[in-house]
């Protein structure tokens, strides 16, 4: 692997840690701007809003300009919006803060993974992708546990400006490691909506947002259930996020070669086996070692499904694959937002701590039909299209010119050179005619 993919994952890096760093800082946030928890989640929507919003926004923005370019003026937006973070002076400049840093996420990734396929020989792109994903994945392991307890000893605000520091090495290491990839000639915006129109691609979008809003119905919800219903004390929440990460990290290094290998395969062994684990999930809380190992699964098999999809939309989209891919990330925070409220309104409804995996299960279930019916139609259209090739291929047979026999007169009609048929000259010959002799007879 080219060490250009390490740039983008330290990129991911910074990303996975301020889209998720928030959730562990919200009572710190609250408590110093004067507002209560609830109305502080407001942040991490603001943020969700920005992915979804910017995603095509700024790739169609940029559609003309050089990948190596595009991907350092969206990192330095991405540090700019931190650093507005850090220095808001109250809640409402906090909120635009975050949606200015949640604006490159969607966009960044949708060009880095382009970027990554470009990077290697053909049959290692998934890996590429899935390299790139890994920053996003170490980020819950190390940067999001790391960055909340220096929120809660140091302030909110050094948070982000640590953040804004790791922006400004991920841009050095892209301006250092990422070779000058220049657009395609046939790239433009237009051909970009185009590729949304895809069937495939629409319908790869939606299994994103079913099947990863599962994996979110649990994680929005997971701080509180290991206080609340696997018995651990608030010491061990990071302990268990941390968990959580090395579960996504051990799915990103496994989707990669199985992507390469078998998409389709993988992104439904993935989705069913999540939404397996979502079910399981609830009868195993209650036994400390196996909660853990579920936790662990979790991430495992809900982030094994982002490289197959990643893979699927620029696929699908292939003459304009950038769009598509920046859309899936708007897709996944869909998910996050969709699977948090749906959660949100089992555990209101009185259902139990654990009541959110089961609507998790039921979202991965929805989005496996819904794969498995694109991949249905997409044996239909392949089929279509090879009886397609088939038939163009047969060489056409010449048509049979028809022999007529020639008349005196020099044409291969009988009614002479001003036939309404249209006489064409032939060759001409003659007759003999025989005389009969007396001694013939």
């Amino acid at each position: 692997m080219p060490l250009a993919l390490l740039a983008l994952a330290v990129s991911a890096f910074g990303i996975g840690t301020t889209e998720f760093v928030m959730m562990g800082l919200l009572p710190n946030v609250a408590d110093d701007l004067g507002t209560s928890v609830p109305t502080a989640g407001y942040l991490v929507s603001a943020y969700a809003i920005g992915v979804v919003l910017g995603a095509p926004l700024l790739t169609g923005l940029g559609s003309r300009v050089p990948r190596k370019r595009m991907l350092l003026l969206l990192m330095a937006l991405f540090t700019v919006g931190n650093l507005a973070s850090a220095l808001a002076p109250d809640f409402g400049w906090l909120i635009a803060g975050r949606l200015l840093a949640g604006l490159p996420h969607g966009a960044f990734f949708g060009v880095g993974a382009v970027v990554a396929t470009r990077l290697v020989s053909e049959g290692r792109q998934a890996r590429a992708v899935a390299t790139m994903f890994l920053g996003l994945t170490v980020a819950n392991i190390v940067g999001v546990p790391a960055a909340t307890l220096l929120g809660q000893h140091l302030g909110w605000r050094a948070t982000f400006l640590v953040v804004a520091a790791i922006g400004l090495a991920a841009m050095a290491a892209l301006a250092r490691l990422v070779p000058r990839i220049p657009v395609e000639a046939h790239q433009d915006v237009r051909r970009e909506l185009r590729a949304l129109g895809n069937r495939q691609v629409i319908l790869g979008l939606l299994t994103a947002v079913f099947g990863f809003a599962g994996v979110f119905a649990v994680y929005s919800y997971l701080s509180a259930m290991t206080t609340k219903a696997m018995g651990f004390g608030e010491s061990s929440v990071t302990l268990v996020l941390a968990l959580f990460g090395i579960g996504m990290t051990l799915g990103a290094l496994a989707a990669g070669p199985l992507t390469d290998r078998a998409l389709r395969p993988t992104l439904y062994g993935s989705l069913g086996a999540l939404a397996v684990v979502l079910v399981v999930f609830p009868f195993t809380v209650h036994v400390p070692w196996a909660a853990l190992v579920m936790v662990v699964l979790l991430g495992g098999v809900g982030f094994m499904t982002t490289t197959p999809l990643q893979m699927l939309v620029m696929n699908k989209a292939k003459d304009a694959p950038t769009l598509a891919s920046a859309s899936n990330h708007s897709a996944f925070n869909l998910a996050n937002a969709g699977g948090a409220w749906l959660g949100g309104v089992a555990i209101a409804a009185g259902w139990g701590w654990t009541s959110p995996a089961l609507v998790g299960a039921v979202l991965a279930v929805t989005g496996l039909a819904i794969a498995a019916t694109a991949g249905y139609l997409d044996r239909g259209e392949g089929k279509a299209s090879r009886v397609v090739a088939a038939h163009s291929a047969i060489p056409a047979r010449p048509a049979a010119t028809p022999v007529r026999p020639a008349f005196e007169d020099g044409t291969d009609t009988p009614d002479g050179p001003d036939s309404p048929v249209g006489a064409q000259p032939v060759r001409r010959f003659r007759t003999r005619t025989r005389t009969t002799r007396a001694s013939d007879s």
